[in-house]
């Protein structure tokens, strides 16, 4: 190339970046021009040269910091030396996306050390008493635990899996391409870094069977439809004995006979006769606690009215407050008329006129 391009321009990140930004952007473009991946393309074999001189130079503290003062003529004499950790760094960065833990004395204990397993995510449906109050449920779980015939080991009992010759217990074998050093699942072992010569008959040399369980799960007060709960270490078993994953529950909200929620706020709706919202009149409302509250309802009050209660809603899940309770009227109008009733009611309607008492009024 005849003119360099600035490195931050080539790894795509601004001149603020972090060493972890910069570990990225570098991943991202050895992935899209890596050689191995571009036989033959002499422009991708460009870009991955150019990628790989701007993550060496950007890597490192002290010459970055000569790069940003001086630019390319301050880098220029060490910019493709590399050294030792920029050769061990390299191979940490390729490990993480060409097949695990490095070939170095780091990957192999990362590669040796056992797997978390897999999260589980079941849903769980609650009343809105036992959500707003907060309870505790059982949530039922078909799901594999340790094999009780080998402990996890997927050895057969009064044995042990054998460390792989293959990859030294490391789970990973390596291959060196000039500095630049790319690791692989081993083959003989698969990535476990041990094999088992008399698998557990129990298991078949799983490390697990399947069974019902039954897990406590704790619902705080407050909580609502659309949460999610994490419970620690009640997920898939790991492999080989390795910590199990966690358990999540998404919070699902049965309907109600008598309140709705949005949020902390409960909506109650009361049903009152027209003479009552009228005149006014008190009702007397059974909360989700057993307890009651009794609710004025003011004179006059209107069809769809709310009259809304402080803090007797729900509680806020985090523990700050709680919400109000909106009591919405709604007035119930006769269908169906006694003879006095309906004189009685035209007589009313006279009066709510103005006072014109002419009784020749008649109704058929």
């Amino acid at each position: 190339m005849s003119e360099k391009r600035d490195y931050y321009e080539v790894l795509g990140v601004e001149r603020t970046a972090t060493s972890t930004d910069i570990r990225k952007a570098y991943k991202r473009l050895a992935l899209k021009f890596h050689p191995d991946r571009n036989e033959g393309s002499e422009d991708a074999s460009a870009k991955f040269k150019e990628a790989t001189e701007a993550v060496q130079i950007l890597s490192d503290d002290a010459r970055r910091g000569r790069y940003d003062q001086f630019g390319h003529a301050g880098v220029e004499a060490g910019a493709s030396s590399g050294g030792p950790d920029f050769f061990s760094h390299f191979q940490d960065l390729f490990a993480d996306f060409f097949g695990g833990g490095g070939g170095g004395s780091g990957g192999g204990a990362r590669a040796r050390a056992p797997a978390r397993g897999r999260d589980i995510r079941v849903e769980k449906q609650l009343t809105l008493e036992e959500a707003v109050l907060g309870c505790k449920r059982d949530v039922e779980l078909v799901t594999p635990v340790e094999c009780g015939g080998c402990a996890g080991s997927g050895a057969e009992k009064g044995t042990t899996p054998q460390t792989c010759r293959t990859c030294g217990g490391a789970g990973q074998v390596s291959t060196g391409r000039g500095f630049i050093v790319f690791s692989q699942t081993c083959p003989g072992c698969h990535g476990q870094g041990t094999i088992i010569a008399s698998p557990c008959r129990k298991c078949d040399g799983a490390g697990w069977e399947e069974k019902l369980r039954t897990v406590m799960v704790t619902f705080p007060a407050g909580i609502d439809q659309g949460h999610r709960l994490r419970v620690a270490g009640q997920g898939m078993p790991g492999p080989r004995g390795g910590p199990a994953g966690h358990l999540y529950v998404d919070v699902g909200l049965a309907p109600h006979a008598r309140f709705e929620r949005e949020g902390v706020e409960l909506i109650t709706r009361q049903t009152i006769p027209f003479a009552d919202a009228a005149l006014g009149t008190s009702l007397r409302i059974a909360l989700l606690d057993g307890s009651s509250l009794e609710v004025t309802i003011a004179a006059g009050t209107q069809p769809g009215s709310v009259v809304t209660v402080a803090d007797h809603g729900a509680p806020n899940v985090n523990g700050r407050g709680r919400g109000a309770l909106h009591v919405v009227v709604q007035v119930e109008v006769p269908k169906k008329l006694t003879k006095r009733a309906k004189k009685l009611l035209e007589e009313l309607q006279l009066e709510l006129k103005g006072g014109d008492h002419d009784h020749s009024v008649r109704t058929a």
